[in-house]
């Protein structure tokens, strides 16, 4: 490893007894603890005679994580812990389907030695080298204590080709083995084949989802499609959850579909005119599971009003935790560095050496962090409104702009300790006083803590350069009573955290 100039090297390594014969070499590159990190060095293999070296792989890596193999980094791992996730939906979104039938998410390629994963070319325009395969993921979710959502190849791909019928046996086989690949002890086939890939303690896995955004197959085969993975699996193992991707409530053999899988992509004030989306669902219908979501301002990390447009929309999904079983906001990484972003408005940055949580990754953050097991009920009077932007059609039409709501809330309660986890957001740049009013038998503390995320504007921002500018602020509030008053400011999301006893 040399300097980019070639003047000098930060670390070196012999390797001996080349051959004829392939073989692997591993080996460890070790600077001086007192070198100056940097991202200009560059990795140099140089031959100690003229002849034809043949290399068919090359993989370098820092240090990782709990140390695996193709692993991933500390600080980035570090993050995501911070903002204590309960599951990992693997491999996520349109990677599974792939472009074509070739280039899907092959389960079996991505396993074993990584000289042997032959790759594929990834749905988003790049050549994936399964470095990053089924195992990885499932060792990052036991990294992070938390559980995998695995979605199966449901045989229809991104490019719109799709199998039905007798045709989908081979693909309906080879979900069935993948579950055994996770969940199955050393004694089955492909509990053994995990064993012996370096992982004999099977994973936890309670839910499983048929492909992925299936919604944008005009062939109309899902429900069908559906219904034979769904009868297999649930033959197999009748205690997972299946996730549909698309629709509600199918009726096929033996069941309905437990839960269904929504996606949303928008403005923040669609987000936050649309908070309420979950408010009159049917309580006995099919359970929700928003799989991927996220508020797209802001580049190539979000910015404030992204965070305040999530915020509107999570006390939404918060309060109706009876219908929204779970969440995860999309995309979760960026590389920042020229050229290396695919989508914007994500949720966390990276370069070479440094990472960093957007505005909404605090936000996340703050809800996932202070969260009770009991919605606790609210009335409020009063909220205060705000117009919602017209589109340059609309407004060349003259047309009045709708009114939304300005300020979002939602409580729970923490039934063990008894603290009461007030969130609020204000959207709009003025204070607003709020007078609150707790009821029950229940005695309140004197002292309450806030925890308050705030900017100056709404395009504020975190950046790599300057990756704590928004961060939350926590501080105590005195004189808490049955009554009491609470200002939050402008452009901000806060959690008033109150204990009962």
């Amino acid at each position: 490893m040399r300097a980019k100039d070639g003047k000098h090297y930060y670390a070196k390594t012999t390797v001996h007894s080349i051959g004829t014969d392939w073989q692997k070499y591993t080996f460890e590159l070790k600077t001086a603890q007192d070198i100056t990190r940097t991202a200009e060095a560059v990795f140099v293999i140089t031959p100690s005679q003229p002849d034809t070296y043949w290399f068919n792989l090359v993989s370098v890596f820092p240090p990782t994580y709990n140390n695996r193999p193709n692993g991933n980094r500390p600080d980035i791992m570090q993050l995501l812990l911070e903002m204590k996730p309960t599951f990992l939906r693997l491999p996520g979104g349109n990677y599974l389907e792939g472009g074509n039938f070739a280039n899907r998410f092959a389960w079996k390629h991505t396993i074993g030695p990584l000289e042997n994963r032959k790759g594929h070319k990834g749905t988003w325009g790049y050549r994936a080298s399964d470095g990053m395969g089924l195992l990885e993921y499932l060792e990052w979710c036991e990294d992070l204590h938390i559980e995998p959502v695995l979605a199966v190849f449901a045989g229809y791909t991104l490019g719109g080709d799709h199998l039905e019928g007798d045709l989908l046996t081979p693909f309906i086989k080879e979900a069935l083995e993948e579950i055994e690949y996770v969940t199955g002890d050393i004694h089955t086939k492909w509990g053994a084949v995990r064993a012996k890939n370096g992982h004999p303690k099977p994973f936890p896995l309670h839910y499983v989802e048929i492909g992925n955004e299936d919604f944008f197959d005009r062939s109309g085969s899902y429900k069908q499609r559906f219904a034979q993975f769904y009868t297999a699996i649930k033959a197999k193992y009748p205690a997972l959850q299946i996730i549909s991707t698309f629709g509600k409530q199918f009726d096929i053999a033996g069941g309905t579909a437990e839960i269904e899988d929504e996606h949303y992509y928008r403005n923040a004030e669609q987000m936050e005119a649309d908070a309420t989306h979950y408010d009159n669902y049917d309580r006995n219908g099919t359970k929700v599971f928003v799989g991927e979501w996220a508020t797209r301002e802001g580049s190539p990390t979000t910015n404030f009003n992204a965070a305040l447009g999530d915020a509107a929309w999570m006390t939404g999904m918060e309060r109706n935790a009876d219908i929204v079983v779970m969440s995860c906001y999309a995309p979760l990484f960026v590389n920042v560095n020229p050229g290396g972003m695919q989508w914007e408005s994500d949720l966390i940055g990276y370069n070479t050496l440094n990472s960093y949580g957007s505005p909404s990754y605090y936000a996340q953050k703050m809800f996932n962090t202070y969260l009770g097991n009991r919605v606790v009920p609210i009335e409020a009077k009063g909220v205060p409104l705000k117009a919602q932007t017209l589109s340059k059609k609309d407004s060349i039409a003259g047309k009045t702009p709708n009114q939304i709501p300005a300020v979002f809330y939602v409580a729970t309660k923490d039934t063990a300790s008894g603290a009461v986890f007030l969130k609020l957001v204000n959207t709009i740049g003025k204070s607003q006083k709020v007078s609150i009013q707790l009821e029950g038998k229940a005695k309140i503390n004197n002292t309450a803590k806030t925890v308050v995320l705030k900017a100056n504007s709404p395009l504020d921002t975190n950046s790599i350069d300057d990756p704590l500018n928004i961060v939350p602020v926590e501080k105590e509030i005195k004189g808490i009573k049955k009554n009491f008053t609470y200002t939050m400011p402008p452009y901000s999301i806060q959690v008033v955290q109150i204990q009962t006893r």
